[in-house]
């Protein structure tokens, strides 16, 4: 009866803290958080990702991003086999194991083109920059902060939209009520549907400044099916 009661009271004020606090102030006080020196903006760093998924190798990503030049890199390690993609503004470069001449059955095989490397930018970009990205133009935050149990705890949640041309999928972005840390996000193509993923984020890595998810563990929504995890890793000094 006690711990009925205890976690009563911890939900009721959750939900009354949902009610005060506005969605602005929700995520300024998560960016605050996860970017409290204001380095995003000004990000200019490298940072390695592992990705295991069942059924298949490890795979090693190498990202590098300077954001006021406009720069970005992508180097993808998998099966003996290095691919990469090089942004400089909008001029695009691809490589195959160190080469430029890449013939047009390999092209096909590993994707490299430049519109591949462009949604893979753009992927990175958004997903180790939130939640500072949800400041970005076209974002279409919801005025209503929720209170949602997820996996056993309650969060403070945002729902976002984005306007044609952005983004067609809603999403849903959790956060800690008391350190307001991002733990959770969650995305739908229709949600009547029940389709998407959902991402449980673990632990923190501070690249630049910045504190990163650690690990990042993705499911279907549908069945909870698992899908791969990411591990974040600091780059290599030499």
């Amino acid at each position: 009866m006690r711990y009925l009661l205890l976690f009563l009271i911890l939900f009721v004020s959750t939900a009354c803290y949902a009610q005060t606090i506005t969605a602005d102030e929700l995520l300024n006080k998560s960016i605050a958080f996860h970017n409290p020196n204001n380095q995003w903006e000004n990000f200019n760093g490298a940072f390695k990702v592992l990705m295991n998924r069942p059924n298949s190798s490890e795979r090693v990503s190498i990202i590098k991003m300077d954001l006021p030049k406009q720069q970005f890199s992508l180097e993808v390690q998998k099966d003996n086999v290095t691919y990469s993609y090089v942004f400089d503004k909008e001029e695009c470069t691809t490589s195959l194991n160190g080469s430029s001449e890449i013939s047009d059955e390999d092209r096909k095989t590993f994707r490299l083109t430049c519109e591949r490397g462009k949604m893979m930018k753009n992927y990175y970009t958004y997903l180790y920059g939130l939640p500072m990205k949800l400041k970005d133009p076209g974002t279409i935050l919801d005025s209503a902060v929720q209170t949602k149990t997820f996996k056993g705890k309650e969060y403070l949640v945002l729902k976002v939209n984005y306007e044609e041309g952005v983004g067609k999928d809603v999403w849903y972005f959790y956060f800690d009520p008391n350190t307001y840390a991002m733990e959770v996000y969650q995305f739908y193509h229709d949600q009547s549907k029940n389709d998407g993923e959902y991402i449980l984020l673990e632990g923190l890595e501070e690249i630049n400044g910045v504190k990163m998810p650690k690990t990042r563990a993705w499911y279907y929504n549908k069945d909870n099916k698992y899908l791969a995890t990411d591990i974040l890793l600091q780059p290599e000094t030499k």
